[in-house]
């Protein structure tokens, strides 16, 4: 079975899937496009070009097409747990089989057929995201799905609590930069103390509303309103909201769910490494995994996924996280400007010790938000002046954390605790005041681990890295324009590292420093 799918709307994606392998998933944003973007023309062509295949089945994903006075729906539409629909149809004059099933269901079969085990006969799965919230009894293989309605609209929450705060967000606002929600989770560490009594009512009301749309203005009786971002009281309001939003599900998850089942994760919120954390140390389920697509990039994968299930498919995924579009060599650097020779991983490693900041590109770009090594700027972790750097060349705010990457031998010499976790999906304290770039300001780190079996090239340069410094640990944070996907292209590369003053770029194998 050979499914084409699309996730239309923001975070827009193409999927293939051939015989339960993940050919490739194609995300709108990637190759610097807008963050959040829809499928772009870029996405179609080169979807077009690396289908191995005709497609037997185009498989669409359910959205909502807001209309003035109407909320029209986008093929299944956004909720709803009914099985996909079928029709007839036709791809340049030939019959093929159009398949399209909701939002909802392809974020139940993105997690669940991901999963390490798969397929699974019976899980748990909870979804939240901007708009779902909610925990799901998959069982007999996903002939039963019986949803645990719990919290609508948890990321929405936290995006509320933002622009409350936010002194450029009106009064009366109609919706969310998606930006918020990431932003309010990396404030929560740098709260310091409690929030005053008479400001948790104003963070319980936001638990009560619907939003969006958000009537900032009926707040303004709140220190919160118009605060700032990051000023003690919205931080102290931000670790507040993450508490009560973890316990409301922690709760539903103690009184509605069976013990000792696998928990999948999917939803924008399944990007919160704290909130992943507490789930694995709650001691409700028997395993927690979160897919590094958890958030809506991954929906093409489980609409896909839906449609091979509907056939007759098993809900089991072969896949790689590097499953994104190859890296397009279209110029060679100025030689005017850039020296280029053969990449010597210890040459870099020593130039990363001396300060360098190395942009580092490698074979297919990851799918998700995460950059793994593949589109990845790297840097020393030393000097917490590191991840100013990092943050001054993306554009990003000075609160905004910098991740590491970590040779996985190394993983409890500098991590207390530390999860084997390849995709940055989970924090843990950091054990040493040695690495403070990569130390958040609550003493924990999102860590990539990386094994030499999965990630040779970037486990090398670490290996290296740690001849020199005595640690195989690097900051590695994404490769890309302020506000944009991953860098994809090398003209792009080049301008970018020419802007934004980086002087070493390797991309595969070759090595390019400024003169």
């Amino acid at each position: 079975m050979r499914v084409l799918a699309l996730k239309p709307g923001h975070d827009g994606a193409i999927a293939y899937v051939d015989d339960g392998r993940l050919v490739f998933s194609l995300e709108g944003e990637k190759d610097s496009f807008p963050r959040y973007a829809p499928v772009t023309e870029r996405t179609i062509t080169r979807a077009l070009e690396l289908a191995p295949g005709f497609p037997d089945v185009i498989a669409t994903g359910g959205w909502h097409k807001p209309l003035p006075g109407l909320r029209a729906e986008i093929g299944a539409g956004y909720y709803g747990l009914r099985p996909g629909t079928v029709r007839e149809g036709r791809l340049f004059g030939e019959p093929v089989t159009m398949f399209t099933s909701t939002h909802e269901r392809s974020h139940i079969l993105t997690a669940v057929s991901m999963a390490p085990g798969a397929p699974l006969r019976d899980c748990a799965v909870l979804v939240w995201e901007g708009r779902i919230g909610a925990f799901y009894l998959w069982r007999d293989h996903g002939a039963d799905i019986i949803p645990v309605k719990v919290l609508d609209r948890p990321g929405a929450r936290y995006a509320a609590l933002f622009a409350l705060a936010d002194e450029g967000y009106p009064d009366h606002g109609t919706e969310f930069d998606p930006a918020f929600a990431g932003k309010l989770m990396a404030l929560a560490a740098y709260a310091t103390e409690d929030l005053d009594p008479r400001e948790r009512g104003a963070v319980e009301e936001l638990l009560r509303i619907e939003v969006p749309p958000f009537n900032k203005g009926a707040f303004r009786g709140s220190r919160l309103y118009n605060a700032g971002v990051h000023t003690p009281v919205t931080h102290a309001a931000a670790r507040y909201l993450t508490d009560r939003i973890f316990a409301i599900y922690h709760e539903a998850a103690v009184r509605e769910l069976p013990r000792g089942l696998p928990l999948v994760i999917s939803g924008g919120c399944g990007l919160n490494c704290e909130w992943n954390r507490r789930w694995r140390e709650s001691g409700l389920f028997s395993d927690v995994f979160v897919p590094p697509c958890a958030n809506d990039s991954g929906s093409a994968i489980g609409t896909a996924m839906d449609a091979a299930v509907f056939f007759g498919d098993p809900c089991r995924l072969e896949w790689d996280v590097y499953a994104g579009d190859a890296f397009h060599h279209d110029v060679e650097p100025s030689a005017e400007r850039w020296r280029t020779r053969r990449l010597v991983h210890g040459e870099v490693a020593r130039a990363l010790a001396a300060g360098a900041v190395v942009a580092w590109v490698r074979g297919r770009y990851e799918i998700g938000p995460r950059a793994l090594g593949h589109r990845s700027l790297l840097a020393a972790p030393f000097d917490a002046r590191s991840r100013d750097v990092l943050n001054r060349i993306k554009g990003r705010e000075d609160y905004r954390p910098v991740g590491p990457c970590c040779r996985h031998e190394e993983l409890h010499e500098w991590f207390d605790d530390a999860i084997e976790d390849p995709y940055m999906l989970y924090v843990s304290p950091v054990r040493t005041s040695a690495l403070p770039a990569v130390t958040h300001v609550d003493g924990s780190a999102r860590v990539q681990s990386v094994r030499a079996a999965q990630e040779p090239a970037l486990h090398r340069l670490l290996t290296e890295f740690r001849r020199t410094t005595g640690y195989g640990v690097l900051c590695n944070t994404s490769l890309n324009f302020q506000g944009r996907g991953f860098v994809n292209t090398m003209s792009e590369l080049v301008a970018y590292c020419e802007l934004r003053g980086i002087d070493e770029i390797v991309v595969d194998d070759v090595r390019y420093s400024r003169r």
